[in-house]
């Protein structure tokens, strides 16, 4: 998280992801949780099994402040693992555990003392776990390709903030909205332009398909920092 965006601004905008994936999958079924996402190899179910767990797992990292802890007991593994045991689990399932860990997420983050305070995640701070959750929550919802999703303009701000990364070396990349004219320029090097709905570029830069294709020669992104 920049360090001059207000903590309480990330909270709130994380905490409105929640209640807006919540109205999303609130019509969910059964059969719907077991068709495939827009993410490879995985199905709606292991989308909101991840959600639910990493959210759980911000949520652990506020709720043992002052302790560096990793946000999942096990690493990695365990955290396939548990993504795999709980894809299968019913919609209604997938609403009642996804509603819990953002009802354990606001109780955790309303007793934090100071937003500074190291975590064991990407050995950060409290402030970009927020920023973790913010980014999860919107993304995924995409991902489980349900209805069309709509990003704020300080969220692209951000995503596009955190995964400049993604650019590869000697590229620079100028981002041109065709809704706004909002331009985002990214690294040093040849330049290459690409024009699309600001969505569809943010898109684009996290890895996924934008809606509708993009006018430019997109370069091969590095992974996600």
């Amino acid at each position: 998280m920049n360090s001059d965006v207000a903590p309480t601004t990330v909270l709130d905008a994380a905490l409105d992801a929640h209640r807006r994936l919540r109205a999303i999958i609130e019509g969910l079924t059964d059969a719907q949780v077991g068709e495939p996402s827009a993410l490879p190899g995985w199905t709606r179910g292991h989308v909101l099994a991840h959600l639910a767990n990493v959210t759980g797992a911000m949520a652990r990292q506020a709720e043992l402040e002052g302790t560096e802890v990793e946000p999942y007991p096990g690493g990695r593994p365990a955290r396939d693992a548990a993504i795999e045991a709980a894809a299968g689990r019913s919609a209604a399932g997938h609403r009642a555990a996804i509603e819990a860990a953002a009802a354990r997420l606001a109780t955790a983050w309303s007793g934090v003392r100071d937003w500074n305070t190291p975590v064991g995640y990407r050995d950060g701070v409290l402030r970009d776990t927020a920023c973790a959750v913010w980014r999860e929550v919107e993304i995924h919802a995409l991902d489980l390709d349900l209805v069309p999703v709509a990003w704020s303009p300080e969220f692209r701000d951000h995503v596009v903030d955190f995964l400049a990364a993604r650019v590869p070396e000697g590229v620079r990349v100028t981002l041109v909205s065709t809704d706004d004219g909002r331009r985002w320029t990214i690294g040093s090097g040849r330049d290459v332009e690409l024009r699309g709905g600001s969505d569809d570029l943010v898109a684009w830069l996290a890895g996924r398909a934008p809606r509708t294709a993009l006018t430019g020669e997109p370069p091969e992104l590095s992974p996600w920092p």
